[in-house]
């Protein structure tokens, strides 16, 4: 599994009913993407918790190929056409779990990066946030839980999918347009190594 996202940044007073017409219009071209497990449409609104008005889009992949596909083929050339060439993050997959609302609509997501102290056992550190992943994807509400890390920076990553509003928890919080997921039974559940 590897973890994807892509961030686009707009104007304070970008009016966000744009973001919402491209993802009601074009949302569904991948719900059938080969490689794709799931691409969660986020979008963040200036103002509450939010200090900007963001376009954010998450993807778990299920192999680098359907990744490939998707970065040097067509699918992300509508984004660079649109917004410009935005930096694309990407984090080697730790674990999934499917919480108890898996078969429910996510409305919300939360997404919360943290560093691993240098002082820090990297595998110690991986081992804490699969658990932690284990832990999210067990509480009410959870559609779906996924760890990851960013061996470079030395980053890791939690991102949970909600049935209702995200609950105020460390990092960032933001509203699920649409989802695709192709493959979301092709994404291994449990640790990913």
């Amino acid at each position: 599994m590897h973890a994807m996202q892509y961030r686009i940044t707009l104007p304070a007073d970008y009016d966000m009913g744009v973001i919402r017409h491209r993802v009601a219009t074009r949302g569904h071209l991948l719900d059938d993407f080969p490689g794709l497990g799931l691409k969660a449409y986020l979008m963040r609104v200036r103002g509450g918790d939010s200090p900007v008005n963001q376009y954010a889009p998450f993807y778990l992949w299920t192999r680098p190929e359907g990744m490939n596909a998707f970065l040097w083929g067509s699918g992300f050339q509508g984004v660079v056409q649109d917004f410009g060439r935005p930096a694309v993050r990407h984090w080697a997959g730790l674990s999934y779990e499917e919480g108890p609302a898996s078969s429910a609509l996510a409305r919300s997501a939360t997404l919360h990066r943290s560093p691993v102290p240098a002082s820090a056992s990297p595998a110690d550190a991986v081992e804490a946030a699969v658990e932690e992943s284990r832990r999210l994807a067990k509480s009410p509400g959870a559609v779906a839980s996924a760890s990851a890390a960013d061996p470079h920076h030395w980053e890791l990553l939690h991102f949970t999918l909600w049935d209702h509003d995200a609950p105020a928890a460390p990092g960032e919080r933001f509203q699920v347009l649409h989802l695709s997921h192709p493959e979301q039974d092709r994404i291994r559940r449990g640790r990913q190594w």
